[in-house]
């Protein structure tokens, strides 16, 4: 049975990262920033993954966010995921050499199929996670791209046949409803959708504590729970999370 895992996710833009509450992104700091007050290569020890993905919505500076890339994981020793704007092999190429374990793509999977055909064609399926934001309106899950901003008009039933298609390693699946408020979870469409994924589920927004990891970790084939709120999980907000988890008898690794 592989491990259930903790994911902590970076939001990046224009230089910073930042907070995020539905997808309206307020500035935190810088990478220096970050590096002094956050002490990521302690944090990362009670993770088992980090996802830093660049959501700035128009003219990424790719060569930047690359190189915030390679400080980031510079002495964390755990699987990072990057990405924001992969449109070809290169970009994903780019973030690998820059010490990505793996590249997460969003828009890319509705416009750009061919391009994550050539990467999971040359790096494995296991590097590619296709990112799914979505938002519950009138009791419609509405699926959205370019880092919120498009609405698509596929259902997530059919995003679903498409990633299978592909072939893609893992999805993450993240509320676009519930990010950065703290309130739990999107339990009821997890629950939902959950066992139509044959591949690992990752899911995202709305964590605030360890009962809500805890409860979104035990939902069927959710494989990772992620958060993205700085806020919530410093200082011992992590450990004592991973604690909680362990103590409540969740596969995850021990150390």
């Amino acid at each position: 049975m592989l491990r259930k895992r903790i994911i902590f996710a970076l939001i990046y833009s224009n230089g910073y990262f930042m907070q995020s509450r539905n997808f309206r992104l307020q500035r935190v700091g810088d990478i220096s920033w970050l590096e002094k007050n956050y002490k990521f290569k302690e944090i990362a020890k009670f993770l088992d993954e980090l996802i830093v993905v660049d959501a700035t919505k128009e003219h990424k500076d790719k060569e930047q966010f690359h190189k915030v890339v390679s400080r980031l994981v510079e002495g964390v020793f755990i699987p990072v995921t990057a990405g924001g704007g992969i449109k070809s092999t290169l970009d994903a190429e780019a973030l690998f050499n820059s010490g990505a374990d793996k590249v997460t793509i969003n828009t890319s999977i509705y416009y750009r199929r061919d391009v994550v055909k050539e990467i999971i064609s040359k790096y494995g399926s296991q590097s590619v996670v296709a990112s799914v934001d979505y938002k519950l309106i009138d009791d419609q899950i509405i699926l959205y791209s370019r880092d919120g901003s498009n609405r698509e008009e596929i259902t997530l039933d059919d995003y679903i046949n498409i990633v299978h298609d592909l072939g893609v390693g893992e999805v993450y699946f993240n509320s676009m409803n519930k990010d950065g408020t703290g309130f739990g979870y999107d339990v009821d469409i997890i629950n939902a959708y959950s066992s139509k994924f044959t591949m690992p589920l990752i899911v995202a927004g709305g964590a605030g504590n360890e009962k809500h990891l805890h409860e979104a970790i035990n939902i069927e084939n959710v494989e990772a729970v992620a958060t993205a709120n700085l806020f919530n999980f410093v200082g011992n907000g992590l450990p004592n999370a991973r604690k909680y988890l362990l103590d409540n008898n969740v596969n995850l690794a021990r150390w």
